[in-house]
């Protein structure tokens, strides 16, 4: 079985604003995605708990992979 490239791409665009996240103290991992476009998202470090993470989720990180990937629907925070 071959792997699904939006993880590839989703991975690599992640990469990209994670030194924002690890300048606060804070990370994320990529869970995963959904067959509908739902990229997974779990925060660690200073992000977990964070009461700003929910911004830094939909305003931040779902607007930048949104626009760097049309068939990214919503990204969801997995505890």
């Amino acid at each position: 079985m071959t792997e699904d490239p939006r993880l590839t791409e989703a991975q690599t665009l992640i990469d990209e604003i994670r030194p924002y996240l690890q300048g606060d103290g804070g990370d994320c991992e990529l869970m995963g995605i959904e067959d509908n476009g739902d990229v997974l998202l779990k925060f660690v470090g200073a992000c977990q708990g964070c009461p700003s993470s929910t911004a830094t989720l939909k305003m931040g990180i779902e607007n930048f992979l949104k626009e760097k990937a049309a068939w990214v629907k919503e990204v969801v925070q997995v505890f």
